[in-house]
């Protein structure tokens, strides 16, 4: 194996993690303004429930079509071309979304941008498993992972505010600048160079796949809240729900740090499996929510036990992959995270057209406890990454 590792000492906190780190915080701002925006702004082009959930849902396809793709280009060609690439076209798809006409032209650039969204986040996710120590891989991850944590606590209701205060084009606006912040620092950042070894083309990394089917199933309750939590609030006569995403954020943000030292000097069993009891507890808060304080109960349960289990198993699914794989490992990884997000979303958006939303957050439960029995069952993920 002659890849180059650009980080051969046990320094976490390096010029070049400051840096992704900063391109992934700007990078979701953007991305997270719109996940609580788009649904509304297909109900105001004439959409359903059902088709507020194809807009996040179709985006998602798109992303989970594009990622094996991308995991396998960043490690044949390298990771720099590709991240200014998917940032630079991620950006033209958010100011597109100001001239969609019609909800037709709405989900087909929402489906162009799903693939952009599967090349930018595999491409900076490779890039900051490339860069962190692997004896701190959880560490870093957890670190890495507050990047997107403080653009949840910010990014939807700055989404929303906008909203409430200008127009949709002033969001979409908003939302690009962000994404040409993005671009901006990604050029001085060293990037690792290609394999020389030749590299044959894998739809899936294997040491990833229990990793990635637990993700799939965790982020099933996500994709219901990110699509709906807006629309089931309102039904409650609830207005300032995005308070929740900020209250979410902030046991996020306290969570993923800690936890991700505790995975890698006792073992992932020690954050996984309390971190998705948690996210049951939560959806069974949001099932019973009529007013804003449960609702903000159950987001800050569901932000400890999300910031437990979601960064572990993301260093858990590129652990054991070599390093010219790493870009293969991430894309199968997020084939399942996305696609988590995808499938629920169209799926809960069904559910709620015939039970309500209500019962639909409890229903949310069941993937949990199949994420929770595959993870018990599954051999070999309770390593440390020591």
């Amino acid at each position: 194996m002659k890849t180059n590792d650009i980080n051969n000492s046990e320094l976490l906190w390096s010029k070049n993690f400051i840096l992704i780190t900063t391109i992934s915080f700007f990078t979701m701002v953007g991305f997270q303004m719109l996940l609580p925006t788009l649904p509304v702004y297909a109900i105001k082009l004439g959409g359903t429930s059902a088709s507020a959930g194809l807009v996040i849902g179709i985006f998602t396809i798109s992303s989970v079509i594009i990622r094996p793709f991308v995991g396998y280009a960043l490690d044949r060609y390298g990771r720099k071309l590709i991240i200014m690439a998917g940032l630079l076209l991620f950006a033209i798809c958010v100011l597109s979304y100001t001239w969609a006409w019609s909800l037709t032209v709405l989900l087909l650039l929402r489906f162009l941008h799903g693939f952009t969204w599967g090349v930018t986040s595999t491409a900076t996710n490779t890039t900051a498993t490339d860069i962190i120590p692997k004896s701190r891989l959880g560490e870093g991850m957890g670190y890495y992972g507050l990047a997107g944590t403080l653009s949840m606590a910010l990014a939807p209701a700055l989404g929303l505010w906008v909203l409430s205060q200008y127009d949709f084009s002033t969001m979409f606006l908003t939302s690009f600048l962000m994404c040409t912040l993005a671009i901006i620092l990604s050029l001085p950042i060293q990037y690792q160079s290609p394999s020389k070894d030749k590299i044959t083309f894998r739809f899936i990394e294997t040491s990833a796949v229990n990793a990635t089917i637990i993700i799939l199933l965790i982020t099933m309750t996500y994709g219901a809240i990110v699509s709906f939590i807006a629309l089931y609030a309102a039904e409650r006569g609830i207005t300032n729900i995005g308070s929740f995403f900020t209250v979410y954020a902030v046991f996020l943000a306290i969570t993923r740090p800690f936890s991700g030292k505790i995975a890698d000097k006792k073992g992932f069993d020690f954050v996984i499996i309390p971190g998705i009891i948690l996210i049951i507890f939560a959806m069974g808060c949001l099932y019973i929510a009529n007013q804003l304080g449960i609702f903000l109960l159950a987001a800050a349960i569901y932000g400890v036990g999300f910031g437990m289990v979601s960064p572990s198993l993301q260093a858990l699914s590129v652990m054991n992959a070599p390093a010219n794989r790493r870009g293969t490992a991430n894309g199968t990884f997020f084939t399942g995270f996305d696609l988590g997000i995808g499938i629920s979303s169209i799926l809960w958006g069904a559910v709620a057209q015939v039970t309500g939303y209500s019962f639909m957050f409890l229903y949310t439960i069941l993937p949990c406890l199949l994420a929770l029995f595959i993870y018990k069952s599954s051999a070999g993920v309770k390593q440390t990454s020591n």
